[in-house]
């Protein structure tokens, strides 16, 4: 969770530490030390716009601190209403984190991305990119859901506009240039964007081309043709990265130890936050979530807290225990904290942990 305030730790200019002039470290550590448990888990709970509306309840959790970041608003006027309530009406005051898709441009629209690589050309990549993070930040987002570096090589599949291609090494340079080009130098400028890298690992090898289908990928494929762009992205600076939605060799993306901990983490040493794909948290259950955690008591499980408690009675039940969570992409519903979530199964000091 400490990625995720560091990332924007700019705007926490009134959130205790001394004000802005104390180490981003600092601030963070601080504001860390003074939020509950439910106001961690808030952090990491999305919900999706109301179109322009702000209805009491949104009103009501934006003011607990239960909503650290909304999708899709994309009146600038509603916009900044949220975070006025966010920032002057909750204990804490902080900000929320605006998200949308920006993937070929925000108002000025670019060719797709097929189509931009096609061209073999970075910087002209990089520069839509940058054209449309600068639209994106003046219209009141911070966060994009691009790029997307899935390899292709089945036109089956429905989502080959959105991606580079089939090549990894022309992917990877892509990934890398869109990268650059939504975030700039700085993400505290007011025309830089955080980037998404997406979709975390093997979408794109679904078999049949169904989408959300099954991929079987042996690791030396895997790791030669699928995940380069991603570690380009990283190194890069991408600021997030977005876990798909199928399983890979039997393993959901958003539960797999050996993505998410082995690869991402420790082999390529991202410190960046994590977000798991639109409902893929409940989808891990029609994997075979209770199937998975009976085989390996070591499994990461990252789940929605609105479906936490069955899960967790499926865990408890087997006896494993939940031994990690990233950032939730679905929104919390009105449930307390505590009937959804065991004690013995979550703390506050291990929400706090990077």
């Amino acid at each position: 969770m400490l990625p995720v305030l560091a990332c924007w730790c700019p705007l926490l200019s009134g959130s205790g530490a001394e004000g802005s002039a104390a180490p981003v470290d600092a601030r963070v550590e601080e504001l860390l030390s003074r939020m509950t448990l439910a106001e961690k888990v808030g952090q990491m709970s999305q919900v999706n716009a109301s179109h322009g509306s702000i209805p009491e309840a949104l009103k009501l959790r934006l003011r607990e601190g239960r909503i650290g970041s909304i999708l899709n608003e994309t009146n600038p006027a509603t916009s900044l209403e949220l975070q006025r309530i966010a920032v002057e009406e909750s204990r804490l005051h902080i900000p929320l984190i605006m998200g949308r898709d920006v993937i070929h441009g925000y108002r000025t629209i670019f060719p797709i991305p097929l189509g931009q690589s096609a061209a073999w050309d970075p910087e002209l990549v990089a520069d839509c990119a940058r054209v449309a993070a600068a639209e994106a930040r003046s219209a009141g987002f911070q966060w994009t859901f691009a790029p997307m570096m899935d390899i292709a090589r089945d036109p089956r599949w429905g989502r080959v506009a959105e991606g580079f291609g089939e090549d990894p090494f022309l992917a990877s340079r892509l990934a890398a240039a869109m990268v650059r080009g939504f975030q700039g130098d700085d993400l505290a400028l007011p025309t830089s964007l955080a980037a998404c890298a997406k979709h975390f690992a093997g979408y794109g090898a679904a078999e049949g081309g169904r989408d959300y289908d099954t991929a079987n990928i042996p690791e030396g494929l895997f790791r030669d043709v699928y995940l380069p762009p991603f570690q380009s992205a990283v190194q890069a600076g991408v600021a997030t990265v977005m876990t798909s939605f199928n399983e890979v060799n039997g393993v959901p993306s958003s539960g797999s130890p050996f993505l998410l901990r082995q690869v991402l983490r420790e082999e390529w040493g991202f410190n960046g936050f994590v977000v798991s794909d639109w409902e893929s948290m409940l989808e891990m259950i029609d994997h075979g979530l209770e199937d998975l955690v009976q085989q390996d008591e070591d499994v990461y499980v990252y789940t929605s807290f609105h479906d936490f408690g069955k899960i967790a009675k499926t865990l408890e039940e087997k006896g494993i225990e939940v031994t990690n969570a990233e950032l939730q992409y679905m929104p919390t519903t009105t449930k307390e904290l505590p009937e959804a979530t065991p004690n013995s199964r979550y703390s506050s000091s291990f929400l706090s942990s990077p």
